[in-house]
């Protein structure tokens, strides 16, 4: 538990501070093209190389990092913001009209994965990163909904919650003064690994041009316009496929080791 925290949350820092700091440098502009470098390796025109503009590849790594980083903290914030509101009322009126109407609708958005929901929003408002958000927010919704209303259930036949009832408490009251923090923990240890899914989601949106747009990096970008050039620089290829398997590794290790630490259940089965 412990080894897998620490990997995780040193891969996940280090991903976050290079993204920070490409708000206050970089080595190279990764709008500036620079032709007579162009795909050269990596040490031969800098740490990374150049890609087949000749821009630096360290650099697009480093802003790509925060287009991928802000695309799916906002997306995440709209899936846990929306869906654990509906996960608790569903929870507080299980069996009644509005937990079968917002399990249903939970059932209508898994039925389209995110990149349907993408190709649909972007054939009305066009490709984006705007509306990759979107499209990532809207099917992290009924993910957060299941989540917080499987662990809200058994929670509604506990002592405390019928002396709550008993008290005179509303449902509304009960379930975010005794329901949520009980369930909190889960609910962040899902956080972070639909926050890992949400950037390999960014990435695959960007892959097929419905993402970012350019002048804006993108990893899932860089790999689309380093698919015919792998023979020719391997490395175009390499460098954002390295940099997205980290960061989901980081991610995914983060919240394993997150989930030992916070459920009190594995804390008994070690001690």
């Amino acid at each position: 538990m412990r080894l897998s925290l620490i990997l995780g949350a040193a891969l996940s820092a280090l991903v976050l501070a290079l993204a920070a700091l490409s708000y206050l440098w970089t080595p190279g502009d990764v709008t500036a093209m620079d032709i007579a470098n162009r795909m050269k390796p990596p040490g031969a025109a800098g740490l990374l190389g150049t890609d087949h503009f000749g821009r630096d590849m360290l650099s697009m790594i480093m802003v790509g990092a925060r287009v991928s980083i802000a695309v799916a903290l906002v997306a995440v914030g709209i899936g846990m913001g929306l869906g654990v509101p509906l996960g608790l009322a569903a929870a507080a009126r299980r069996g009644g009209w509005l937990d079968e109407l917002i399990m249903r609708g939970n059932d209508l958005i898994f039925a389209f994965p995110s990149l349907v929901i993408a190709i649909l929003i972007t054939a009305v408002f066009g490709p984006g990163a705007i509306n990759a958000i979107i499209a990532i927010g809207i099917f992290n919704i009924p993910v957060f909904a299941r989540v917080a209303r499987g662990a809200a259930l058994p929670l509604w036949q506990r002592e405390f919650i019928l002396a709550a009832r008993v008290a005179g408490k509303s449902r509304a009251h009960i379930s975010v003064e005794h329901i949520l923090p009980n369930i909190a923990n889960l609910l962040v240890v899902q956080g972070t690994i639909q926050f890992s899914l949400a950037i390999l989601a960014e990435a695959g949106l960007s892959y097929v041009g419905l993402g970012a747009q350019p002048p804006l990096p993108s990893w899932g970008r860089m790999l689309a316009d380093a698919q015919t050039l792998v023979a020719v620089a391997p490395h175009l290829a390499l460098v954002p496929g390295l940099a997205i398997i980290l960061t989901v590794l980081g991610l995914n290790l983060l919240g394993d080791g997150l989930r030992d630490l916070l459920d009190p259940r594995l804390r008994r089965v070690r001690t």
